[in-house]
C-alpha cells in the first residue's frame, strides 16, 4: 500500500475474495511520515491490518547506488525498473512471503498471463496508464506470485470505484515518477549526496569547438535543449554525453536520429528469444508509444535493435521493452 488511489482500488477488490493484508514500504521517501499516516488511515477504513517493511538500506545498495553511478557515467538510469525488479517484486515480496501470505498485489495497470506453463506481462487496458514497462524485467518466480487486479480497468474507473466505498479525496493526488526526489532535481539530489563531485566541463558540437561550459553532465540528458546556456544560429539539442572527457557534446535536431541501437544484459520472457525475421514493437523509454524493429543477437547478451523509422534521442541507460503484440517479450539496457 502506497497510500495512492491504485494500491486502495486494489485492496477493495480483493477484499470481495481474500483475507487482505497491507503492507507498506520504507524506502528513501522525503515526505515518509506523511505517507504512512495516510496508509495507516486507509488501512483502518479498509479493516485490514498493516505491517511497515523496512528497506531503506536496501534501497541504498541496490537503487540509489545504481541511480548516482548510471548519471555520473554519462547515462540516464530508469530507477523504477530497477526497484521494481530488486525491491518491490523482490526483497519486499521475499518479505512478505515469509510470512504465510499465499500472493501479493499491487495497483499496476498491467496483465500477468499464464500460458504453456510460463508466465507473460502483458499491457494494461488503459493504454494511458500502462505500466508494463515498468515491470519488464520481473522473473517467472516473480510474476508466479503477483496479481494485478487494476490490469483491465481504466484510471476513471478505478476513481469511480473508489468513491462509490467513500474515498473522495484522491484525484488529483497522482503519485511521484521517482519518489526519493521529492521536489529535488537529479542535479541538486546528487550534490547532496556527493558536493562538488561532478565538476564543470565544455559544452562542444560535433567537430570539437567549445560552445560553452557545463555544470556538471548529471544535469544533461539526451535530446535537451533548454538550459544549455549556449547561443547558435539555429536551435541545438545534446546529442551525447562524454563522461570519460567530461564534455556535452550539442548538435541539430537531425543528429538525434538513429536508425539501430544496441542492447545489453537482456532479458527474455520464459527465455523465448525473437524470431530473426520478424519485427517487433520497440519501446525505448516510458513515454514512448512503441516503433517497429528487427532483433538481431551479437552475442548471448547483447543484441542490435534497428528500427523501421529512425528513432528521436535513445538514450543510453534506458531499457527498450520489446514487445510481440501486447505481451512483453524481452528488454534490455541501451548502450
Amino acid at each position: 500500500m502506497s497510500g495512492g488511489v491504485d494500491s486502495t482500488a486494489c485492496a477493495l477488490l480483493l477484499q470481495e475474495k481474500y483475507e487482505v493484508h497491507g503492507f507498506f514500504m520504507q524506502l528513501a521517501q522525503p515526505d515518509l511520515a506523511e505517507q504512512l499516516e495516510r496508509v495507516k488511515d486507509i488501512a483502518r477504513q479498509l479493516n485490514i491490518p498493516l505491517q511497515t517493511i523496512d528497506l531503506r538500506s536496501r534501497f541504498e545498495d541496490k537503487v540509489l547506488s545504481y541511480f548516482e553511478n548510471a548519471y555520473r557515467s554519462g547515462h540516464t538510469p530508469n530507477p523504477c525498473i530497477i526497484c521494481n525488479r530488486e525491491i518491490k517484486f523482490g526483497l519486499f515480496m521475499d518479505s512478505i512471503c515469509e510470512q504465510g501470505i499465499d500472493r501479493i498485489a499491487t495497483g499496476h495497470y498491467a496483465h500477468i498471463v499464464e500460458d504453456t506453463g510460463c508466465f507473460f506481462l502483458e499491457q494494461g487496458e488503459d493504454e494511458r496508464k500502462d505500466q508494463s514497462y515498468f515491470l519488464a524485467r520481473l522473473t517467472q518466480q516473480q510474476l508466479a506470485r503477483v496479481m494485478f487486479p487494476l490490469g483491465k480497468m481504466t484510471k476513471a474507473e478505478v476513481y469511480d470505484l473508489v468513491e462509490s466505498h467513500g474515498f473522495s479525496d484522491f484525484r488529483g493526488r497522482e503519485s511521484q515518477d521517482i519518489c526519493f526526489l521529492g521536489s529535488d532535481s537529479v542535479g541538486s539530489f546528487l550534490e547532496t549526496r556527493k558536493p562538488q563531485s561532478g565538476g564543470g566541463g565544455d559544452i562542444v558540437n560535433n567537430d570539437g569547438t567549445v560552445l560553452g561550459q557545463h555544470n556538471g553532465i548529471y544535469n544533461y540528458t539526451i535530446g535537451q535543449r533548454k538550459g544549455l546556456g549556449i547561443a547558435a544560429a539555429t536551435p541545438l539539442y545534446v546529442i551525447r554525453i562524454d563522461a570519460l572527457d567530461n564534455r556535452i557534446i550539442v548538435g541539430e535536431n537531425h543528429a538525434l536520429f538513429q536508425e539501430t541501437i544496441e542492447i545489453e544484459n537482456v532479458l527474455w520472457s520464459c527465455n523465448r528469444h525473437p524470431l530473426a525475421d520478424h519485427s517487433y514493437r520497440v519501446r525505448i523509454r516510458y513515454g514512448h508509444k512503441g516503433q517497429e524493429a528487427l532483433i538481431k543477437e551479437i552475442s548471448e547478451t547483447r543484441y542490435q535493435i534497428t528500427f523501421i523509422e529512425k528513432q528521436r534521442a535513445v538514450t543510453p541507460g534506458q531499457f527498450a521493452v520489446i514487445y510481440d503484440q501486447n505481451r512483453v517479450l524481452g528488454s534490455g539496457e541501451i548502450q
